[in-house]
């Protein structure tokens, strides 16, 4: 049976959620962002993993980057593409990480670009320097 992982990242601490082909959570929690860990609690599940989800914030090198080397598939949720339904009655890190592996599961993903490692300080230099120029302007 095939299995998708969703992490909702945050600055300090992540949820990870597990789920099969019938939407079963098979595991979630809540970890401290220590990637020695992460990559513990997804063991288990790597063999049979289609792919893990993390959506794209503002410190994401360090996850991506060590579940890629760990041998995982790894997707980048573009937060401005995957926009979940406004009318939800519950909402919070879980059901938004589930989310993730939901959108993963059935083909609907929409995925943001993981720039190669040698890249990303030029992108991230003229990010600052478009920000620097639109707040002087």
């Amino acid at each position: 049976m095939k299995l998708y992982a969703g992490i909702d990242l945050h600055s300090n601490n992540s949820v990870v959620s597990v789920i099969d082909e019938t939407d079963h959570i098979l595991y979630e929690r809540r970890l401290d962002n220590n990637l020695e860990r992460i990559k513990h609690e997804l063991s288990p599940y790597q063999e049979r993993l289609e792919g893990v989800v993390v959506e794209s914030t503002f410190n994401w090198y360090w996850l991506v980057d060590g579940l890629m080397d760990a041998g995982y598939r790894v997707h980048l949720a573009n937060p401005a593409g995957n926009k979940q339904y406004s009318g939800l009655k519950y909402t919070g890190d879980q059901q938004d990480a589930r989310w993730l592996a939901h959108m993963h599961r059935l083909g609907i993903l929409k995925e943001g670009y993981i720039y190669p490692k040698q890249e990303r300080g030029f992108r991230d230099l003229l990010r600052k320097r478009m920000q620097l120029v639109r707040q002087r302007t």
